[in-house]
């Protein structure tokens, strides 16, 4: 399997005035979340608005930024739903384009049993050759998928990791310390990437790393180092920043701060819509305090 890396930025999806996809940008914003220190990037995962996505641009985007990141950083394309065999043949498709690997988000609204989440997960990882990466997100899924369940699937020869977000470091030790050797864990929530680090986590699937990509591999690297004061030092200095990307629902106020910062990504697409004026606002009086590291990399 190859290997993702510790920074994964879960990207947004560009749109253009009139509601359509960005492809140009779309790319464009790709190679710069590389460029200033993210080893890849998540396309049409939560902050990439997959729910209104359809079919052939989620494929399109998949083909578009892969062939423009080519070797520079990895792709994993998110491709699982609450229908299983909806997931599959998406899954199937991104691998025929040539994806790096799947994020498959823990089935939302139906709300199977541990059972049928393992079912579930079985069937698409044993349907492609990629590895694939599980998502564990309750407050968008309705449920939180237990510990056991995810150690289970570690065992699994292509399901390398997960993506956790149910802001639970108890769930997290657990899964680290009785899952498959080298099954990953990367954070789901900026907030919690040092924390995650300091009880074995791998790393973090990041929002804010659209904005300070490279600070925040700089307090991973620190924390790798072992020097864990320095690494606490940026932590604390972009917990204010953290806060404001989820003022609202994601991905709302980072889409806000790429077009305050100039790179512009669209509106969201409903039923999300831009932050109120004073959403908008306090978002706005935090970005002012931080610099973006897109600046230096931006073509």
């Amino acid at each position: 399997m190859p290997e993702f890396g510790r920074l994964l930025t879960a990207m947004v999806t560009p749109f253009t005035e009139s509601g359509d996809v960005d492809y140009d940008q779309a790319k464009r914003l790709a190679k710069a979340i590389v460029a200033s220190g993210s080893d890849g990037v998540i396309i049409c995962g939560t902050t990439g608005e997959s729910p209104t996505l359809s079919h052939d641009e989620k494929l399109r985007l998949f083909a578009e930024i892969k062939d423009a990141l080519g070797d520079t950083g990895v792709l994993v394309a998110g491709t699982g739903n609450y229908n299983t065999e909806e997931s599959i043949q998406l899954s199937l498709e991104a691998q025929e384009i040539g994806v790096d690997g799947l994020l498959l988000v823990v089935p939302y609204y139906n709300r199977p049993t541990p059972t049928g989440l393992y079912q579930h997960f079985v069937k698409i990882a044993e349907s492609v050759s990629l590895p694939c990466v599980l998502y564990n997100v309750p407050s968008r899924t309705g449920q939180n998928m237990p510990a056991d369940t995810t150690i289970d699937l570690s065992h699994l020869d292509n399901i390398i990791g997960t993506k956790e977000a149910a802001g639970d470091l108890e769930q997290v030790a657990h899964i680290v310390q009785h899952s498959a050797t080298d099954f990953r864990v990367w954070s789901g929530d900026d907030k919690d990437t040092l924390h995650v680090l300091a009880v074995g986590g791998y790393g973090v699937v990041s929002v804010a790393s659209h904005i300070v990509g490279a600070q925040i591999k700089q307090m991973i690297d620190l924390f790798l180092e072992g020097n864990t004061g320095s690494a606490a030092d940026i932590h604390r200095g972009l917990l204010p920043l953290f806060s404001a990307l989820f003022l609202v629902t994601n991905p709302i106020p980072v889409k806000h701060a790429l077009n305050f910062y100039g790179y512009s990504v669209g509106l969201p697409r409903l039923p999300l819509v831009a932050p109120d004026s004073v959403t908008a606002g306090a978002i706005e009086s935090i970005l002012q305090q931080y610099s973006t590291d897109l600046d230096n990399v931006w073509a």
